[in-house]
């Protein structure tokens, strides 16, 4: 049984937890305050969800220590983007303890992120973060956080619709240092990520075969697997393999710069960008257009998703591809349905039917 009790003009409260006592200030001077946290805390303890007090001390930041922790300890390949996330949490919620985290500051942390210009999916990666951090706390043994405050989810206007044309494809590389041209080929033929293709080695690349093989545990999926070369993709290969052996017989790397692996295109993709009238353009723009590029010329879904390393077909949805040889058969379907004449220039549409 608890009990009420004064300090100075304070009040506080005494109770047990398998026989361990505990006392705790009400910060009040008021009765009635008093009696409403020794109830709270009473039914806590039967209800088993009394954690004690540290936990109620426990700052955001030690929760976000725990999270970048999990991603160390489970080798997570998204290292960067999960410490990124981190600051920005820990910029706005630095300093609070984990239960003052409700859902009027989330709120008002998502209306800041919007000011400051970033978009609704930008902000869910950050929520999603947020969320992750807030379920390792609760899943721990025990528990160092008993609720888990709501984290709503935005409404994502997704559709990603950059492209390249295979002129502009054209235009753009004819306008790249010969070292860049290399990456910028792969990305355009296979939809590989950047950071899948930097990392290719010339071990990885079967000439006889016309492959190039990503091993397990190089890719974001951890899963490895076989691209066959696509378009020229194969002859730019073969030459820059020639120019390697002859110049830097040593460099292990496909994307390279005399010799050390090339790590980003950054400056020169925006200077041949601007240089060609594509400015704005990104290099992932590449793997979009791959997987449509593969679409139109009539390769599966499964097959385009396969050589692009996409997991899921929401990928379609999201790129905005559609199959336009499915959407011509269909129409051919429909108007050998009623019999329509096909459009043709000014012509008018010709009923055929019975009446």
């Amino acid at each position: 049984m608890g009990s009420i009790y004064k300090r100075g003009a304070t009040y506080w409260i005494k109770y047990y937890r398998g026989g361990r006592p505990f006392r705790e200030s009400t910060h009040s001077n008021k009765m009635t305050a008093a009696r409403r946290l020794l109830a709270l805390r009473e039914g806590q303890i039967v209800e088993g969800r009394f954690p004690g007090l540290a936990s109620e001390k426990l700052r955001f930041e030690d929760l976000v220590q725990d999270y970048l922790s999990d991603y160390v300890v489970n080798q997570k390949k998204s290292w960067d983007d999960a410490e990124r996330y981190a600051r920005y949490l820990k910029e706005a919620f630095g300093g609070l303890r984990a239960m003052e985290i409700t859902s009027d500051k989330i709120a008002a942390y998502i209306e800041q992120r919007r000011k400051n210009g970033s978009s609704n999916a930008t902000i869910n990666r950050e929520l999603g973060a947020l969320r992750r951090i807030f379920n390792l706390a609760a899943h721990q043994q025990p528990p160092k956080v008993f609720q888990v405050p709501p984290i709503p989810h935005l409404k994502e206007h997704n559709i990603r619709t950059g492209f390249l044309e295979h002129d502009e494809f054209l235009s753009l590389r004819g306008a790249l240092p010969d070292h860049q041209k290399v990456p910028v080929t792969i990305g355009y033929w296979t939809g590989m990520r950047l950071g899948e293709i930097v990392s290719l080695q010339w071990r990885q690349v079967d000439f006889d075969r016309g492959l190039l093989r990503l091993e397990p545990g190089t890719t974001k999926s951890g899963e490895g697997r076989s691209i066959p070369f696509l378009g020229d993709l194969g002859d730019v290969l073969d030459r820059w393999r020639k120019a390697t052996i002859e110049r830097w017989p040593s460099c292990p790397w496909v994307c390279h710069y005399a010799g050390q692996q090339l790590t980003r295109l950054t400056r020169a993709w925006k200077t041949a960008c601007r240089r060609v009238g594509l400015e704005g353009r990104l290099f992932h723009d590449l793997r979009r257009t791959a997987i449509r590029n593969m679409v139109r010329a009539g390769i599966s879904e499964r097959v385009a998703m396969q050589i692009s390393g996409h997991k899921t077909r929401s990928v379609f949805d999201r790129y905005d591809i559609v199959s336009e040889r499915d959407l011509c058969e269909a129409a051919d379907r429909l108007n050998t349905h009623f019999r329509v004449l096909p459009f043709a220039g000014s012509r008018a549409t010709v009923w055929r039917g019975k009446d």
